[in-house]
């Protein structure tokens, strides 16, 4: 009767540690929290995911002027610090602007593009690709500019496109709104012209009601 009792116990300890075992196994299967890196992706990592275009270094300078536009906002998007500007940026030059980059670091940074400053970059890309000959001709064609057949948003589109080469009509906004509204068809000019338009914005706003 003793052996019997002492078997019980035996089988009953048997369980209890196969159980034991049993939860430990579970506990085991159950994912552990990883630590959260609180420093978040890196900026390649935010900057790849704005798929950023290339520059291949191509003649027309409204596409030279779009993409250091581009860059602009993808680098306040990014919240990238000013050091890391001309390395991500040139990293999307191709081609002939590639080249371009390469001469100009080995004969003028000594291969180092860190000791480059964004706004030193861009007056270098501008000579290059948008050349003060052809800045010229732009701001001829933004102080000629009239809306022809054009819809009123197609000549909005035109005007702030070169209105950059005209920096000193753009940077009043009382002036940027009166040239754009003398570009109008006769039509909307007559209508619009009586009117103090504070911002291209309102004059935008009252052509196109």
């Amino acid at each position: 009767m003793c052996i019997l009792w002492l078997h019980a116990v035996d089988v009953v300890v048997y369980l209890l540690v196969m159980a034991i075992r049993g939860e430990m196994s579970l506990g085991a299967q159950v994912p552990v929290p990883q630590a959260q890196d609180h420093g978040g992706p890196s900026i390649m990592e935010r900057f790849r995911r704005m798929l950023a275009p290339s520059f291949k270094g191509e003649s027309d300078p409204l596409l030279a002027e779009s993409w250091m536009r581009e860059f602009e906002k993808i680098f306040q998007v990014v919240r990238c610090a000013d050091g890391d500007k001309v390395t991500l940026a040139t990293y999307m030059l191709q081609e002939r602007a590639d080249v371009w980059w390469a001469s100009l670091l080995r004969t003028r940074f000594e291969d180092s593009a860190i000791d480059v400053a964004w706004d030193e970059f861009v007056r270098f890309f501008r000579a290059k690709f948008v050349p003060e000959h052809i800045q010229d001709r732009m701001e001829q064609e933004f102080l000629s500019l009239t809306q022809g057949s054009k819809t009123v948003l197609e000549h909005e589109t035109t005007f702030a496109k070169l209105s950059k080469y005209a920096p000193h009509i753009v940077a009043d906004e009382r002036r940027k709104a009166k040239k754009f509204v003398m570009g109008l068809k006769p039509s909307l000019r007559m209508r619009l012209v009586a009117f103090d338009h504070c911002t291209l914005d309102e004059a935008l706003s009252a052509a196109c009601r």
